[in-house]
């Protein structure tokens, strides 16, 4: 692992130990830009499934004006080091960022993956948006056309 990942991994564990005290947030992520800019955030925990701490950097990331994102790790709270991305994160950084890189694997091991190896075979959401054919606009909306049913003189 290249000595810019560690730091990365280094800037994410200050946050959880600085921020990470209480069961409300537990995990910090730390994301990179291509110019070496860092960016953090905390998981937000909520029983109806608060943001991720990879959410919250990413958004902290795009708060800041940043574009894309080469690098990101979450690590958690009370020394449990790195923590790989849940499915939801891995998706959204797929979607959004698809040539990020995230580090992952155990304290003597890390490693910095494509996105898309820890997600394969996935979705992909550009992919199965439907291209709907333009209605020409006329400012009527069309009536339905209810069976059995006569139009009245209005229509």
């Amino acid at each position: 692992m290249r000595d810019i990942d560690r730091a990365l991994v280094q800037a994410a564990t200050a946050v959880a130990k600085l921020r990470c005290r209480s069961d409300n947030h537990t995990l910090a992520a730390a994301v990179r830009t291509p110019d070496g800019r860092v960016f953090s955030g905390v998981n937000v925990y909520h029983f109806t499934g608060g943001p991720c701490a990879e959410v919250v950097a990413i958004g902290a990331a795009a708060t800041a004006g940043a574009g894309e994102l080469e690098a990101i790790v979450a690590v958690g709270d009370r020394g449990r080091g790195v923590i790989p991305p849940c499915g939801r994160c891995r998706q959204v950084l797929l979607d959004y960022f698809p040539s990020i890189k995230v580090i992952v694997g155990p304290p003597d091991g890390l490693r910095a993956v494509p996105v898309a190896d820890l997600l394969p075979e996935t979705y992909v959401w550009s992919d199965h948006q439907v291209e709907v054919p333009a209605v020409p606009r006329t400012g009527v909306w069309p009536m339905p056309v209810v069976p059995g049913s006569r139009q009245s003189a209005e229509d």
